[in-house]
């Protein structure tokens, strides 16, 4: 009941459709030499109309179908490609010989061509690709029913193996520690950057003070405030203007002058 029950349940597929065919009477093979297309006198074909492949469960079914009507015209099964069910020419490309059946157990072998060689490569095809398909359902159907014989995956660490990791990247963005250097350090404990190269840094020495912030002697008991300390004022420039008001035109006239005694030797154009 249940391999009937699965019968039901399987669907048809359309495998291929291919509307132009040609279906010819096939004389007696005399040897076992394969089928010749040349001797099928090809034309005056027996019959013309549309081919239909499709598949019910792992069974393909050849179907020569009229073109109005659709009505059925001779069918056969394939169990098996390649096989005895489809064969091909040994002249031609286009032109297969296929084993027909009525239902009732007669069987007949009969030439069917194609007008177009694409078309005769899609039919080889769609049987090729439907036979693929049914022993890869065939292989996990198998697996599923013994698990423990297919082949298992191992990952785990055998008996002393080892693994190696590369952290050479992490080191060189870290650096060596022997060669980090100390950033200099300034007044109050604040650390200064690096000067930049061909620079000179401005900190002073340690355990020395600048002269202009030298302290002033402080009196015991006495506070320091601004009044005690000297800070160094900056000295007042000579202001030019004040001294000689017309020494700007003097030295501007002083050096045309000199430059008119610098080319008295050049000839003028």
């Amino acid at each position: 009941m249940a391999a009937m029950a699965a019968e039901e349940e399987e669907y048809e597929a359309v495998l291929c459709v291919k509307p132009a065919v040609h279906v010819y009477r096939v004389p007696p093979r005399a040897s076992n030499r394969g089928y010749r297309a040349a001797e099928w006198q090809l034309d005056q074909p027996a019959w013309s109309g549309r081919l239909r492949i499709t598949a019910k469960g792992k069974i393909a079914f050849i179907k020569l179908e009229d073109k109005t009507s659709g009505e059925l015209f001779a069918q056969a099964p394939v169990e098996q490609f390649p096989g005895i069910a489809v064969e091909s020419v040994t002249d031609s490309s286009r032109y297969f010989v296929i084993r027909i059946e009525d239902g009732n157990g007669r069987r007949a072998f009969i030439g069917v061509g194609f007008v177009d060689r694409g078309d005769a490569f899609d039919f080889n095809v769609a049987l090729q690709d439907h036979f693929k398909w049914v022993r890869q359902q065939s292989e996990l159907a198998r697996q599923a029913e013994n698990p423990d014989q297919g082949p298992k995956l191992d990952l785990g660490f055998k008996e002393g193996q080892t693994i190696k990791l590369n952290i050479a990247n992490m080191k060189k963005k870290e650096g060596p520690t022997g060669n980090t250097r100390p950033r200099p350090v300034g007044l109050g404990g604040l650390s200064l950057l690096p000067p930049p190269p061909g620079g000179k840094s401005s900190v002073c020495p340690s355990g020395e003070r600048p002269s202009s912030l030298s302290m002033p002697a402080q009196l015991p008991g006495t506070p320091i405030t601004d009044s005690l300390l000297s800070w160094p004022q900056p000295a007042a420039a000579p202001s030019a203007a004040a001294t000689d008001v017309w020494g700007d035109f003097a030295k501007a006239s002083g050096s045309a002058s000199t430059q008119t005694q610098a080319n008295a030797g050049w000839v003028q154009f």
